[in-house]
């Protein structure tokens, strides 16, 4: 039995996430963390299964009082970090789906993972698709150097370009040799336009209501293009790698960012 905390329980991901811990028989919810509610259960909120976890507004508190193995944070990348490090000070291992960690953030908490020697894994996104779909692009990019990235996601996503471009952009990096595409005297009319630089390749950015998260990479060549693309529908698309994650992370060690480095 593996027990976990789910911080953001509330939102779309995190109403998810609890129920995938409700129906899985060897997860069990001790509790969860929210910014409101202190003192309730979360059966106590419309819309959750009676499931009498105790809610905490405070991470710290809550691992003081409650025995958990896994923490699953879905909340903001600010939270995230701060869970993150809390987490691994406690011995309970992370499972984030939050981006916005930088190369420092991840260094620093490698360091503490591997000091305590607990796992962790960090995730721009669960789902199985969409890392298969960063893999497939990056064994392209061997082939057709030039490539633009379209990331396409709801209105109410926070950071752009989405945490799944960018590692996307940086496993094309790996194998793609450094130089600026189109036209040398390219210029645009309108800042922006072209979207966002990254090593040479552009990463254009659409948030619209009705999308949930999508993303496609062409691939241009001498008189082809190739393009890659995974879409996902619903939030139940990312909780095959949430489970994958939760599995996983109680036999390793170290950080782990991105789950293309655990899926064969």
């Amino acid at each position: 039995m593996i027990r976990i905390v789910i911080a953001g329980p509330r939102g779309r991901m995190g109403r998810e996430a609890v129920s995938l811990v409700h129906q899985t028989k060897h997860f069990e919810l001790v509790a969860v963390v929210d910014r409101m509610n202190e003192g309730k259960t979360l059966a106590e909120l419309d819309g959750f299964p009676a499931i009498e976890a105790p809610i905490f507004t405070d991470l710290e508190r809550c691992l003081q009082t409650v025995q958990a193995d896994v923490l699953i944070d879905l909340t903001t990348p600010e939270v995230g970090k701060h869970h993150t490090e809390i987490a691994l000070q406690y011995g309970v291992r992370p499972v984030v789906g939050t981006t916005g960690f930088t190369e420092d953030d991840l260094a620093r908490l490698t360091q503490i993972a591997e000091e305590r020697k607990i796992g962790a894994i960090i995730a721009p996104n669960f789902a199985i698709g969409a890392i298969l779909m960063m893999k497939f692009a990056q064994m392209a990019a061997k082939y057709f150097p030039h490539v633009e990235i379209i990331e396409l996601h709801h209105d109410q996503k926070l950071d752009a370009p989405s945490g799944t471009a960018l590692k996307t952009a940086q496993l094309i990096q790996q194998v793609r040799p450094s130089f600026t595409q189109g036209h040398e005297a390219e210029k645009e009319t309108m800042e922006g336009a072209r979207g966002a630089l990254y090593d040479g390749m552009r990463i254009h950015s659409v948030r619209l209501p009705g999308l949930v998260a999508h993303q496609e990479v062409i691939f241009g060549g001498d008189g082809q293009t190739l393009t890659i693309r995974h879409d996902s529908f619903n939030r139940a698309s990312f909780m095959s790698g949430v489970r994958f994650s939760v599995e996983t992370v109680m036999k390793l060690e170290t950080l782990v960012y991105g789950l293309e480095h655990l899926i064969e």
